[in-house]
């Protein structure tokens, strides 16, 4: 028997055998999953973890358990698929060692995700000056703002590009895989069916509502683009188990949906309440430390992304308005003040 945390197969009603192998991603204990696929064509691993400490070895183990636990006749250099699922660390980080481990696995992965693996550096350089103008907007002094940053780029540093050899869309079947595009959360996020079982990523998840950044940052990011992708996701038929990239498989896909809409729902009208009692003009920084008071170290900057996700999408949809035009007109990059429009 394997020391390895415990591994959990599930079994799809197209013959897939699935495997959820649990890594700890970050240093503050965080835990995603890959999931190894087998009998459904070639051996395919989906997402990596983030290549951060143990995460690498935590799924290499993860593999030998799935060989020593439950008698798969398997070896990590079987595995000739890795596909990823979308564009952040804590999935695709790990992907160019387990391309070394696996001896060459082709990569796939969505058109709109595929520059932040084949040309990582670039899409880092591009993704933190779009970052450090959105702080400027939002209002955070430039000490803070320069720690967020130092952050966000510390935690980049040890990636490395891959190439990519498949592309992911919903006009893609490889051994009666169904692809669907679900940008929001990710650009590219896409979720994978298996006859009745439904990868989903980081789209779905069964206990928090997952993470929100603004379009402006990024482009097919967006509370937007997120909701319209939870639309698509609730008329997805045959759907009996749906697995995620963290926390537990939800059993009741369109009713976990319902309430991550409704959780979004609340956020939105929350940022008017907040705006209306306040009587003044806001800022996102300013909304942001209203809503999310007791946030520390990386968890700052991603309440500030959430918050601007959200005002956002009130400003797109005609709830706010700009008050600040004159200052906008005359500098650079002001900070941008709400009020109800």
């Amino acid at each position: 028997m394997s020391n390895h945390p415990k591994l959990t197969r599930f079994d799809s009603s197209s013959g897939a055998r699935i495997y959820q192998i649990p890594m700890v991603v970050f240093p503050n204990g965080f835990v995603a999953y890959s999931y190894l696929i087998l009998n459904q064509g070639e051996p395919t691993l989906v997402d990596c973890g983030s290549g951060f400490g143990d995460s690498t070895q935590q799924l290499l183990d993860g593999i030998v358990a799935v060989h020593d636990d439950f008698g798969e006749r398997l070896g990590v250099r079987d595995i000739r698929r890795i596909l990823i699922t979308h564009g952040h660390i804590d999935h695709f980080g790990g992907v160019a060692d387990m391309v070394e481990h696996t001896g060459g696995a082709v990569v796939g992965v969505h058109e709109l995700d595929r520059r932040v693996l084949v040309n990582y550096e670039e899409r880092v350089a591009v993704a933190v000056k779009d970052l450090r103008v959105y702080l400027e907007r939002a209002g955070i002094r430039p000490e803070k703002r320069q720690a967020l940053m130092d952050m966000y780029q510390f935690a980049k540093k040890h990636v490395r590009s891959v190439e990519v050899g498949i592309t992911l869309d919903e006009d893609v079947t490889l051994d009666d895989m169904i692809f669907y595009h679900a940008p929001g959360h990710c650009s590219g996020q896409v979720m994978i069916q298996l006859g009745d079982v439904l990868l989903v990523a980081d789209h779905i998840l069964s206990k928090t509502t997952p993470h929100q950044a603004p379009e402006s940052i990024t482009a097919y990011t967006g509370l937007g683009h997120y909701r319209d992708s939870l639309r698509q996701a609730a008329k997805i038929d045959g759907v009996r188990l749906a697995l995620a990239g963290h926390e537990d498989p939800i059993n009741d896909l369109r009713g976990r949906i319902t309430q991550i809409q409704a959780s979004h729902e609340r956020k939105l009208n929350r940022i008017l309440d907040l705006i209306r009692e306040a009587a003044r003009p806001m800022t996102i920084s300013d909304i942001s430390r209203t809503m999310y008071p007791d946030r520390h170290g990386y968890d700052v900057l991603l309440a500030i992304e959430e918050a601007g996700a959200h005002v956002e999408y009130l400003y797109q949809h005609g709830q706010l308005s700009v008050h600040n035009l004159n200052e906008l007109e005359a500098e650079e990059n002001p900070a941008l003040q709400y009020v109800l429009a």
